[in-house]
């Protein structure tokens, strides 16, 4: 090719970016939960939707499609239209523990483009209060006592929950059952009604129930206690080793979405992040915010999916 001509394409391309940029959005965004209504990850999402709206100038709506461990709606985002109108709010499960587990319909990296981290936040180890479990010992005491006739909920297979409590069983030869849910909150609910025993949710979805006394915190599935509930040890200080799971959330487009729209996603994300309201809001339920590159969280992505490649192959765990 003439090094003119190539320099007109370049130079087409470049302005075809910036048109696109200027022009981003021209309609209602979509962000797309993967978890059912009610549940951490959607209050964090709707707190995000409400604050990028005006900064992206169009309305940024929530739509919650729950169902397959968080799949259903990871893989409708990677097969939506690449122009940044379809939003993701992916986080450790859908992008690194599932596909982890299991051959999934989506490559949780070729199929998207990372727009940049929201936070963080520690798995917390809780039982129904009806088990009257004053600490880790007593619990782990109680598993053992009853030979397996206990049992966790999870919001799934291959999602934070489950990883954590067969982690938990890894290290402590523990036995109990397992009962995965279609999301978080309805596994939450039926170990507030003693239905299920124990539960590993985020402390930012375990909070509110912490603090209304319908669980029992026991410990802190992570390398340090948590500001929001600091009087609760890790597992680690009460002799529970190897249980370390850290949720991380943040947003996803479409592979092969204009880099420019990306930027601009970016922008606004992280904008929205260093907002005082927001990050009180994220922060008082147990979160810490955290921002990123979009290359930042590329790198996070392919680190923690090799990471719980590792432990699937570890605890020889399965989808079934």
């Amino acid at each position: 090719m003439h090094p003119r001509n190539f320099k007109k394409i370049l130079t087409a391309l470049v302005w075809s970016s910036s048109v696109l940029a200027y022009a981003y959005p021209d309609r209602t965004v979509t962000l797309v939960v993967p978890t059912a209504a009610g549940g951490g990850n959607d209050a964090m999402a709707r707190v995000i939707a409400q604050k990028m709206a005006p900064l992206l100038g169009q309305s940024v709506i929530v739509e919650n499609k729950a169902g397959a461990n968080g799949s259903i709606a990871t893989e409708f985002v990677a097969r939506a239209s690449a122009d940044g109108h379809t939003v993701l709010f992916g986080y450790v499960a859908t992008h690194a523990m599932n596909p982890a587990l299991q051959k999934l319909r989506y490559d949780p990296v070729g199929d998207f483009e990372p727009v940049g981290l929201v936070g963080y936040s520690p798995t917390l180890m809780v039982v129904t209060p009806q088990l009257k479990a004053a600490d880790a010992k007593t619990v782990l005491a109680s598993i053992q006592a009853q030979d397996g006739k206990l049992s966790y909920a999870s919001a799934g297979n291959g999602t934070a929950p489950h990883f954590a409590a067969e982690l938990y069983k890894l290290n402590m030869k523990a036995s109990w059952m397992h009962v995965p849910y279609k999301g978080s909150a309805p596994a939450v609910n039926d170990t507030v009604a003693g239905h299920t025993h124990i539960m590993f949710p985020s402390l930012f979805t375990a909070l509110p129930h912490v603090k209304s006394g319908k669980l029992h915190p026991v410990g802190i599935a992570g390398s340090r206690r948590s500001p929001a509930l600091p009087g609760v040890p890790t597992l680690k200080e009460l002799g529970v080793p190897g249980v370390d799971v850290t949720q991380w959330y943040a947003l996803f487009v479409p592979a092969k979405t204009p880099k420019a729209v990306v930027d601009r996603l970016n922008a606004a994300l992280n904008q929205v992040l260093t907002d005082k309201d927001t990050v009180a809001r994220i922060e008082a339920q147990g979160a810490d915010v955290q921002t990123s590159t979009p290359e930042e969280l590329k790198t996070l992505v392919r680190d923690d999916l090799a990471k719980w490649r590792r432990v699937v192959q570890q605890a020889k765990l399965s989808a079934d």
